[in-house]
């Protein structure tokens, strides 16, 4: 398949996770343990809601912040085996291109797309009433109708070795709803890439 990234420029690790943590803090499985990180640390959510990336320091505090919640510089959890230099690009990705990311190699994920982890096949599934491990679809739906009515989401994060091969690292959901709704809009997206990022994006 034809994969259309339309760049919009160059990004960096900086940015990925100040977008990375931005989108993690509404999410209701992951969003109350950053809270409490955030909390324990004194920091106010300013420090993900509003990023200054020219601030080092801040940068720096995200950075700690990653890697305390999800193992991120550590080779741990949900980075482990993610390469330590990435070459990030902020991009479009077309409707076509998106719809053949495919999710993170998380027994959820697999079970919600029955298998082959395609957005495509899980939105198919969902319209059919079917749960993985029984957790509710309601949020999937939700996000589908806000699309439809005109609601942007921050932008997904998607790595590969090359960018005809992509999986999505942060954005799951949403890149869910977009499915539902038919990819009705260009995905705004971060993207990674590394010779070494088949290690993770399996």
């Amino acid at each position: 398949m034809l994969v259309v990234v339309q760049v919009l420029g160059m990004s960096s690790e900086d940015e990925m996770i100040a977008s990375f943590l931005s989108g993690e803090l509404t999410s209701r499985r992951f969003g109350p343990n950053l809270q409490s990180h955030l909390a324990a640390g004194g920091q106010a959510e300013q420090l993900l809601t509003h990023p200054d990336l020219s601030d080092a320091g801040a940068n720096l505090a995200r950075r700690a912040l990653l890697a305390a919640t999800r193992g991120y510089g550590e080779n741990r959890d949900l980075f482990e085996n993610f390469p330590g230099r990435v070459t990030w690009i902020r991009a479009l990705l077309s409707a076509d291109a998106a719809s053949g990311v495919r999710y993170l190699d998380y027994s959820y994920w697999v079970e919600l797309s029955g298998g082959s982890r395609r957005p495509t096949d899980a939105a198919a599934r969902i319209k059919a009433g079917r749960r993985a491990f029984d957790v509710p679809n309601e949020p999937y739906v939700d996000a589908a109708h806000a699309l439809v009515r005109g609601e942007r989401f921050p932008p997904l994060i998607f790595v590969g070795e090359r960018q005809d091969a992509l999986v999505c690292l942060e954005g799951n959901l949403r890149l869910t709803a977009h499915a539902l709704a038919g990819f009705p809009t260009e995905i705004e997206c971060l993207i990674g890439t590394a010779p070494a990022m088949g290690r993770w994006a399996r």
